[in-house]
Parts: structure tokens; C-alpha cells; sequence
């Protein structure tokens, strides 16, 4: 009967530590998409202030797939 009881407290013991572990990756989400809400906010003061600029991105309409690599062709 000892050892039943020992393999209950060590079950209860990991049930314990599942459920801490999960908490800590629910805080860790919450966490990484703060972080990332700071980035964005940043990223937007720098620009708004001209400390930085938007990273110049072509339109889909202006890039052509089959067109040859200048020097290649």
C-alpha cells in the first residue's frame, strides 16, 4: 500500500507541473504578442518622427517572374 500511495503523489506531483507548464506558455503567448504589438508601435514613431522609413515593397504588378536577369540573358 506504500507504494500506491508514493505513485499518487508523484502523479499529482506531475498534474502539478503540466498544468504550471502551461500557464507559463499561456503567459509567454501573451507575452510575444505584447512584444509584438511594442515593435509595431515603434516602428511607427520611428517613421511618423523620420528617424526610420517604411521598407520600400514593388507591387505585385511590377514584378515579372519570366523577365531575364540583366547580364544573363
Amino acid at each position: 500500500m506504500v507504494v500506491g500511495s508514493g505513485e499518487d503523489r508523484w502523479e499529482a506531483e506531475l498534474r502539478a507541473l503540466r498544468q504550471e507548464l502551461q500557464e507559463l506558455r499561456s503567459e509567454q503567448r501573451a507575452m510575444a504578442q505584447a512584444i509584438d504589438q511594442l515593435v509595431t508601435t515603434f516602428r511607427s514613431l520611428a517613421t511618423h518622427l523620420g528617424i526610420a522609413a517604411e521598407p520600400y515593397v514593388k507591387r505585385e504588378s511590377d514584378r515579372t517572374r519570366d523577365r531575364d536577369v540583366p547580364g544573363f540573358g
